[in-house]
């Protein structure tokens, strides 16, 4: 199993929200299908299995990111992470990561596709973009290095905004 990609993984979901909106002190809640979690845990589960191995992750993630709680609903887990989490997640999140630049620039207004391009390039010259077919987004873009960043960053024009929605790569060839 890959703990660490769990929870690498859920670490990159609470930046991604301190980041967005800022950083509070409180619990957060997040979502995950039973099949995405296999996957971040290499595992093919059923739930059952998939509880047991949640069980060994929490004990072992405990020391970083508190007391999580999780609980199943129709093959969706909702994981509750406690204030600690976000406070370590705080603690090591850095204003020069990609993640960092990406946000800020998508976040102002009447960002352009060139734009965003640029902060990709800022971190690799080795970057993969496509206007796909079919899908209910304009571009996808993503590293070729993955471990630059891992996930796919599928984006549409919504008037004068960019909007972004990121999947792991896995998870993108589902869609």
């Amino acid at each position: 199993m890959n703990f660490q990609r769990l929870e690498k993984n859920i670490i990159d979901m609470i930046k991604e929200q301190q980041l967005k909106l800022g950083y509070r002190n409180e619990v957060v809640r997040l979502y995950y299908p039973s099949l995405s979690i296999n996957r971040l845990l290499e595992t093919d589960y059923t739930v059952d299995g998939l509880n047991g191995a949640l069980k060994e992750f929490v004990l072992q993630a405990k020391d970083r990111l508190g007391e999580i709680e999780y609980t199943c609903q129709n093959g969706r887990y909702c994981f509750k992470l406690p204030e600690k989490a976000g406070a370590y997640v705080h603690g090591i999140l850095k204003d020069n990561e990609f993640i960092s630049e990406f946000i800020k620039t998508i976040g102002k207004h009447g960002c352009t596709m060139d734009e965003i391009i640029s902060v990709f390039r800022k971190y690799s010259r080795d970057i993969h973009i496509e206007r796909p077919e079919g899908k209910d987004f304009d571009y996808v873009v993503y590293f070729e290095d993955s471990i630059i960043d891992e996930y796919k960053y599928c984006l549409t024009r919504e008037g004068n905004h960019l909007i972004y929605h990121r999947f792991l790569p896995e998870d993108y060839r589902d869609l």
